[in-house]
């Protein structure tokens, strides 16, 4: 591949546009810090074949461009030095301040570690970065920059590096400028990216873009004509710009849409710059009394303000030749913080020394965030990839019952719309409301979505939580709640599953003096009791082998002094106890240790056996499962039958079908009689079953075979009610409203 041409490496440029803001003291300790920089890249050369020194140097032009202060500029020089020369972070720290040391410091990678795998060297050394760019953003800034230059210059590295830097600048990088509202950046990067990883699509497409803009030539002349021609006339004074889509934008517009390059009419738009907010509007309705607004195509991100700031209006029209064209209304101020986001705070002299501007305080509380999801996450890879599903912004807007608004990741649910109000509410969330209506916990949240959350001081997250929450906030805590409860639980039911299968042995349980525990840990992988009767809740050791190893003199002889039942039950146990463990009592408050099986979905009373799973606990199946039967069959060691106990403390879900006669209010009267029986429907979905007859599929809860019961006779009592029977889950539709 040939080599750009190289350009002369002089520090002349970056202090001449660091002068149009900088006094003359920063800018010799700009060229202070360039030397220094300079020497100590001394003999390194990029793939290109220029000195070294050109890419810190071409990154601190770039900070320029924001006007960041000139310990930014100083950091942006350095930020290669401690990683890839004999320069030390104590070094900077004495030559240049603490404050350049730590921005220098954020930027260098994690060398001295070693990691088992390019992936986590990938999510521990962005753990570092996001850790120095909460305490102060131009960290971040700075490495936009460094990245954006080492796109622009990524055709000297070899086809497989620039894919593996492209793809992960387009999963990382692009999606961080764009959430700091650094637009102008966020594009080029995107670009830049698509290039490197599909280079012959890239070529392909701009060739395509840029003939399409000399075929639109006329239509486009036309339209800024007309609008320049309309906004005098509602006494509006503005600047219309013709804006061409980016290459990736309009690519990925064809991939997710399945058009092809012709189908896309809306690669070439307008934006509107006007005075005020007021002037704003008056555009709109001038535009819209000009040419008819498309349906379902106007956004108002000034009322609404996106995640990063950006702030506009957008509104698609019908042109001319009936093309859809997009305009985008904005005033100077907000089209400065669209393509600058967080960094304008430093290109306006105003700004600095007010302190923090409301979209930095709005960046440093989504920094903030991922700091609290990375402190809850210990593994780095899934740090990463809560990061990354937390990193693009496409927003819905919903509000909390006395009119707050929350802004949440398209596709989030109530369980992220509690953890997003506070995480103790997301902790004890039970059921949710949207516009005054029972949903699911899943149902996705639309924009103007009021939401109220029933929760209950007992109840705790759910692991199928996790299969559809949006934001890494939720994710990350439920992650970290259930790892907490599940510990204390699996603890808490081990200890009663040890201490039942002891008493079988003929011991007195776990407070029995003779138990060889010193020796069984000594032999065992858990290191102390708590591990082994978690591991016991868990299902990860079986009780009865713990049991029999815990007191092997009681198992393999029966002393004269023990009674005849203890006497009997040694007997049974030497004889079926290696494959067979005793029945287990369980009284529903067990938690996640104990999981009833979603194949049969057992209820307090029913017959039941249960599988005491590797890491899962025990999951419980109704003694008629034929699932479970077959399983049992393959490894009974591992099953036991389940007795429950008189005090149940859990409600029990259950599905019924219920035939009744097509008429009015019958649903209602149903759900009266269920209510009546001090029961909670969770779902309901009906269907016609002929012309005269309705089936309802209902989701209940109940606390036991005999509420069940009840709660069937009452049913049947309604008006209209022909059968209502208990079915399986397999034979009830997800009854969740959508």
């Amino acid at each position: 591949m040939n080599s750009p041409a190289l350009r002369a490496v002089s520090v002349g440029p970056l202090i001449e546009r660091a002068r149009a803001y900088l006094n003359q003291d920063d800018c010799e300790r700009l060229k202070t810090a360039y030397r220094f920089s300079d020497q100590a890249h001394l003999g390194q050369y990029r793939q290109s074949g220029e000195p070294y020194v050109s890419h810190p140097l071409a990154v601190a032009e770039l900070c320029t461009e924001w006007r960041l202060d000139v310990q930014a500029l100083m950091a942006a020089l350095l930020h290669d030095t401690v990683e890839d020369t004999t320069a030390t972070t104590e070094e900077i720290r004495e030559r240049f301040g603490p404050e350049v040391s730590e921005l220098v410091d954020g930027l260098s990678k994690l060398d001295a570690v070693e990691f088992r795998n390019r992936e986590e060297a990938q999510a521990e050394n962005f753990r570092k970065m996001l850790l120095a760019m909460a305490r102060d953003v131009r960290v971040i800034l700075i490495k936009i920059a460094d990245r954006l230059h080492n796109m622009r210059t990524l055709e000297g590295v070899a086809a497989e590096k620039r894919r593996r830097i492209a793809k992960e600048t387009l999963d990382i990088y692009a999606p961080i400028a764009h959430r700091l509202g650094l637009n102008a950046a966020f594009r080029e990067l995107e670009d830049l990216s698509f290039a490197g990883l599909y280079p012959h699509r890239y070529a392909t497409l701009s060739r395509a873009i840029l003939a399409a803009r000399g075929n639109r030539r006329e239509v486009i002349g036309r339209l800024q004509s007309a609008v320049a021609q309309q906004l005098p006339k509602f006494g509006i004074s503005a600047a219309v710009e013709g804006r061409e889509k980016s290459v990736w934008s309009t690519y990925k517009k064809m991939i997710e849409k399945h058009l092809s390059f012709a189908e896309v009419l809306d690669v070439y738009g307008f934006r509107i710059l006007v005075p005020k907010i007021s002037d704003c509007y008056i555009t709109l309705g001038a535009l819209h009394a000009l040419y008819k607004p498309m349906p379902g195509k106007f956004k108002d991100y000034i009322a609404l303000p996106k995640s990063n700031g950006y702030q506009s209006l957008h509104t698609t029209v019908i042109g001319p030749y009936g093309t859809p064209v997009e305009f985008q209304i904005r005033t100077e101020e907000m089209h400065n913080v669209s393509e600058a986001g967080v960094a304008a705070h430093w290109m306006y002299k105003e700004n600095i020394g007010k302190g923090t501007s409301p979209l930095q305080a709005r960046a440093h509380e989504w920094m903030q965030s991922l700091v609290q999801v990375q402190s809850q996450t210990r593994d780095p890879s899934e740090f990463l990839d809560s990061v990354k599903i937390d990193l693009f912004p496409d927003v819905v807007y919903v509000f909390t019952p006395k009119g707050a608004i929350r802004e949440l990741p398209r596709g989030s649910t109530p369980v992220d719309f509690a953890y997003n109000v506070h995480t103790d509410i997301g902790h004890h969330c039970v059921s949710a409301e949207i516009n005054q209506r029972p949903v699911g916990l899943d149902t996705i949240l639309r924009n103007g979505d009021v939401i109220s959350i029933q929760t209950d001081a007992d109840a705790n997250p759910h692991p199928a939580w996790l299969g559809f929450v949006r934001t890494a906030k939720a994710r990350a805590e439920i992650r970290h709640r259930l790892k907490t409860t599940t510990r204390t639980e699996a603890i808490e039911f081990g200890q009663r599953l040890l201490d039942q299968a002891l008493r079988a042995l003929g011991s007195t349980g776990l407070d029995d003096p003779k138990l060889e525990w010193q020796q069984f840990l000594a032999e065992n992988t858990a290191h102390d009791k708590d591990a082994l009767l978690e591991d016991i809740g868990l299902g990860l050791t079986l009780a009865h082998v713990a049991a029999r190893r815990l007191v092997p003199q009681i198992a393999n002889t029966a002393p004269a002094h023990l009674p005849d039942h203890a006497k009997n039950a040694l007997a049974i146990a030497k004889t079926h106890f290696t494959s067979t463990a005793e029945a287990i009592t369980i009284d529903g408050s067990e938690g996640s240790t104990v999981q009833y099986a979603a194949c049969c979905s057992p209820i307090g009373g029913d017959a039941a056996i249960g599988l005491m799973r590797g890491g899962a606990g025990l999951v419980v199946h109704r003694a008629t499962c034929g699932l479970g039967r077959r399983q049992r069959s393959k490894d009974p060691g591992r099953w036991a039958d389940i007795v429950w106990a008189e005090q149940l403390r859990r409600l029990f879900q259950t599905h019924l079908i219920i035939e009744t006669q097509d008429l009015r209010g019958i649903l209602a009267r149903v759900a009266s009689a269920i209510s009546g029986a001090d029961a909670n429907i969770v779902g309901a979905n009906t269907a016609p079953k002929d012309q005269t007859l309705a089936i309802m599929n209902l989701t209940i809860e109940v606390r036991e075979r005999q509420h069940l019961a009840n709660v069937l006779r009452r049913v049947r009592r309604v008006p209209g009610v022909i059968r209502a029977i208990r079915i399986p889950p397999q034979h009830a539709t997800n009854l969740a409203e959508p």
